[in-house]
């Protein structure tokens, strides 16, 4: 059976991702939950090849969706912070000792008395390698979950982000979106500057070049939020509408009565014995705390016009972290110690096939989601969607 040449059109134009534009931009709530599904494989491991993987993933995803807004600048500075983190891991292990038994003395430092209420506290002496694989490993774990959050501050429009919040978050949501933007927006003035002080001559490395540059970075970054303190204020952020003392009391109770199940059921799902009854209570958490937000949207009284659309690409984008998390949970309980590879005595970590493969899920946002615009990608995610488009 032959496949005629419209509907070998059709497929190909349904499988090529289109040009991202204002009414069909992927949800900032997407890149998050894919983002966090990586950050939540991540925490699962300190196999450093699954974790170079994971990065691999993010940075691919990143270099192929974002745009050129401000704010998608931010993911090179997460990968200095990654870096800076295991370095300063390392160097914590050197100088305060680990925990960790060796064999293999790497060199001796010269070993500080403590007194006798400081047992178990050491500062310099012998330092081996399983310590410093064991600090490698350890800080590499928490570089790759700052890397991932900061591919979801490069991709995710915050303004969208806020669009996107149920009402009776919408105040803390607004706080949230300022401090978000505040580090991206603080990393496009620090190149701004440099970039000025290269073209006048002047230094840009150095302590007195980074104290130049630090305050007018500083005094933009005040300066902006206050701007954006004030115009939310000017547009009539915050206001609450009358709601039955019964209806608020009911909302404040379902929600912190859900947060709480939450938690317990996290608790119950991450220790052994309370594995039966965590599944239970964190459903009936998520209900109840769903249920509260519902009833507390009723206090805003601030209008929505077309909130951002959850298609089939921004499920395939979610869902492709979700499962990557899933996958790497279920092989933490199958096989740990191939997510976990062993320091003592040393051996070499072994890629494991299947949840490396899991891993690889993360591409499907570089080929799902629409391409940015490389020349309006810059107005498109600094003005975001204009008339009845805004919130």
């Amino acid at each position: 059976m032959t496949r005629s040449p419209g509907t070998a059109r059709l497929v190909r134009r349904a499988l090529h991702a289109p040009e991202a534009g204002r009414s069909n931009a992927l949800p900032a709530g997407a890149w998050w939950l894919w983002a966090l599904g990586l950050a939540t494989a991540a925490s699962r491991t300190t196999n450093p090849l699954l974790l170079g993987l994971l990065v691999g993933v993010a940075g691919y995803v990143v270099a192929a969706r974002r745009t050129d807004a401000p704010w998608a600048r931010s993911y090179g500075a997460f990968i200095k912070l990654g870096l800076f983190v295991v370095a300063l891991r390392l160097v914590f292990s050197v100088f305060l000792g680990s925990q960790i038994p060796g064999s293999h003395t790497v060199f001796t430092l010269p070993e500080v008395p403590m007194p006798d209420w400081a047992q178990g506290v050491r500062i310099g002496g012998r330092v081996t390698a399983e310590q410093l694989v064991f600090s490698l490993y350890d800080g590499m774990k928490l570089a790759t979950l700052l890397i991932c959050v900061g591919a979801a501050n490069s991709l995710a429009n915050p303004a969208r982000l806020l669009k996107s919040l149920p009402g009776a978050l919408y105040e803390v949501g607004v706080a949230v979106v300022v401090a978000m933007t505040f580090a991206p927006n603080m990393v496009a003035d620090v190149v701004r500057l440099r970039t000025a002080r290269r073209l006048r001559g002047r230094p840009t490395g150095g302590v007195k070049a980074v104290a130049q540059i630090g305050l007018p970075v500083l005094e933009g970054a005040l300066e902006r939020s206050v701007a954006v303190a004030a115009s939310m204020d000017a547009r009539g952020y915050g206001r609450t509408a009358q709601v039955p003392p019964a209806v608020r009391h009911t909302t404040n109770v379902l929600t912190l009565g859900g947060l709480l199940g939450v938690c317990a059921g996290t608790y119950g799902l991450l220790a052994a014995q309370g594995a039966v009854y965590g599944l239970p209570v964190l459903l009936a958490g998520l209900v109840a705390a769903m249920a509260g937000l519902r009833l507390g949207g009723r206090r805003s009284v601030r209008t929505r016009y077309r909130p951002d659309r959850w298609g089939v690409r921004a499920w395939l984008v979610a869902g492709s972290g979700a499962v990557v998390a899933a996958a790497m949970i279920w092989a933490g309980s199958v096989d740990p110690e191939a997510l976990h590879p062993g320091v003592v005595p040393l051996t070499a970590p072994v890629l494991p096939l299947w949840p490396a493969a899991a891993v690889l899920v993360g591409l499907v946002p570089a080929l799902a989601a629409p391409v940015p615009p490389s020349s309006r990608g810059r107005d498109f995610e600094e003005h975001g969607p204009r008339g009845k488009e805004q919130a």
